[in-house]
């Protein structure tokens, strides 16, 4: 649901937006997030197995809830789903102390995102956002199947899509995509064995 009745910058709308509610500003557009119960559900399992795996091997990485990504040259601060983020990179971020946001791919290491209802933004919007700021790692979790085909295949069904930044082009090689029955992967947290089923059965 859109609320602002006005185009935002971007600092515009750090101010604007309300406290206790979960807002993202695409092109200047402040998008209230509405996730369903099944949205809900997958993400606490995710950000508690994520968690869970980060405390056995050690890494310095955190799950900030509110923290916004800041696409380059836009007014546009996305609100990820769930955020893995580098804490000594932390540092190095300009806008993290006061306004906690978060511009470089050097600390987001992985982006989730759940999809409910918007599933355009995901799929074509925030791949491109997100590769274009480095970002390493994005999931997209589409546990009703609702991407376009062209997206996730013909017949149209539950899909996972795990996208990897090919270092030399910047850009998102061809994502894997994944089922029921498959088991997922991540290069950041390789220690990380899920599978689609526990996942989308979490829901």
């Amino acid at each position: 649901m859109t609320l602002a009745t006005q185009l935002l910058t971007f600092a515009e709308f750090l101010v604007w937006k309300p406290d206790g509610r979960r807002f993202e500003l695409i092109d200047g557009v402040a998008i209230e997030m509405q996730p369903t119960g099944g949205h809900e559900n997958i993400t606490e399992f995710l950000s508690t197995q994520l968690t869970l795996a980060v405390a056995r091997e050690n890494l310095p990485y955190r799950f900030p809830r509110q923290a916004l990504l800041k696409s380059r040259g836009w007014n546009t601060g996305f609100l990820p789903d769930v955020l893995v983020v580098d804490a000594l990179a932390l540092q190095q971020e300009d806008r993290w102390a006061k306004e906690a946001t978060i511009c470089s791919g050097a600390t987001a290491k992985l982006v989730i995102e759940v999809v409910s209802t918007n599933w355009e933004n995901d799929y074509a919007r925030k791949t491109e956002d997100y590769a274009e700021m480095s970002i390493p790692e994005y999931w997209i979790i589409d546990y009703l199947g609702l991407g376009g085909v062209s997206y996730i295949g013909q017949p149209k069904q539950p899909t996972i899509s795990i996208y990897t930044l090919d270092p030399q082009s910047l850009r998102y090689q061809t994502p894997q995509l994944l089922h029921s029955g498959d088991v997922l992967k991540s290069a950041t947290l390789p220690g990380l064995t899920l599978t689609v089923d526990q996942i989308f059965g979490s829901a």
